[in-house]
């Protein structure tokens, strides 16, 4: 069984000189990012301390600006324009990693295909999440072929309805704004032949700097003028929970500064905001944990994949379910911030879960 794995790759140049290939640079940053020494992230890194030196200087001579700071008793720090680059290597990863695994899921299928003659996958469409991702990896452990596509909640699930997939992802809030956010999936699910998994209960909120400096606490403060506010892209469940939440206060979308200011992936929200490009964003609370940002709780919501209940019978699909229902996935899930496993694996009706 072929495994492709695409990660982004970039370059940078200044002025006349030739593109630096950042991929060994950004790596020993962040080996000095964590040791707090050159030294140690030479040889955390494999390479030799001259070389690590060298690497450094060239670097720095290429963009005319530091990247380290040294002095007595606190070690080496980065300078702000290399926590610059360090952030700008997680954006790159953030805005791009959906899409590259996708086309890496493509290409392992056309490759067994004409290598292996196989042909017989789980296909699973989702919109690109923490949980999901966790699956993913236990799904590749287990060497299961799956075919994966990175998509909307509502393209998930229509794609169900044209059995375009076999697994649909989407995600619906708990509490006062259930009812109509199910009801942008329910023309596309069938209640007499379609069944759920769940996957999970995570956290969704504000994400705001460190300490809180701005002294966010609410929606109605995304529409002070003094805040810069990153959104989702229109399409994706979180913007339209989002929406779903400023229309049941009454709040305008058209007076939140950045409204339209949008990105990909949770992750990608996080990145902005951690680099000071924004001051506000909403998404679940794992991503705010990973790019050190404070999170504002304001709802939970259940992650469920959608699939016909004959497909339950499918061998292939019984090993999905397997892992799911298993105690060292939940416990993956579990110790991901703001998610719960609780019910993870769980079998239902629409009926029984909506009600």
């Amino acid at each position: 069984m072929y495994k492709v794995h695409i990660k982004p790759h970039w370059e940078i140049s200044y002025d006349a000189e030739p593109p630096l290939d950042t991929a060994n640079l950004l790596t020993l940053l962040t080996a000095v990012q964590q040791s707090g020494s050159i030294a140690q992230a030479a040889q955390q890194i494999r390479h030799s301390y001259r070389h690590a030196w060298g690497l450094l200087r060239e670097a720095e001579r290429i963009f005319g600006n530091q990247l380290i700071s040294s002095g007595r008793g606190r070690g080496t720090t980065l300078t702000d324009f290399a926590n610059k680059l360090l952030w700008a290597d997680r954006l790159v990863s953030a805005r791009l990693s959906p899409t590259l695994d996708s086309l890496a899921s493509e290409l392992e299928i056309e490759l067994g295909k004409t290598v292996e003659g196989k042909s017989e996958t789980v296909r699973l469409n989702a919109s690109h999440g923490f949980a999901v991702a966790a699956l993913l990896g236990k799904i590749n452990e287990a060497r299961l072929p799956v075919e994966v596509r990175y998509r909307h909640s509502t393209d998930a699930v229509a794609a169900l309805s044209r059995q375009e997939c076999d697994l649909a992802g989407f995600h619906v809030p708990l509490g006062q704004f259930e009812r109509p956010a199910i009801a942008a999936y329910a023309k596309w699910l069938n209640k007499r032949s379609d069944c759920l998994i769940h996957l999970a209960v995570r956290s969704q909120g504000l994400f705001v700097e460190p300490g809180n400096p701005k002294n966010i606490r609410t929606l109605a403060d995304l529409t002070r003028s003094d805040l810069r506010f990153v959104n989702r892209e229109a399409g994706s469940g979180t913007r339209m929970l989002l929406e779903l939440m400023l229309a049941g206060e009454g709040i305008s979308h058209k007076k939140i500064n950045g409204f339209e200011n949008t990105e990909f992936t949770h992750s990608a929200v996080a990145a902005f905001i951690a680099s000071g490009m924004a001051d506000v964003g909403f998404g679940v609370q794992t991503a705010s944990h990973r790019f050190g940002l404070e999170f504002i709780p304001l709802v939970r919501e259940r992650y469920f994949f959608a699939l016909p209940a004959a497909s339950l019978h499918d061998p292939l699909i019984r090993s999905v379910i397997d892992i799911l229902q298993s105690e060292s996935f939940r416990s993956v899930v579990n110790n991901l911030a703001g998610y719960d496993a609780s019910d993870t694996g769980k079998i239902q009706t629409l009926k029984d879960a909506f009600g």
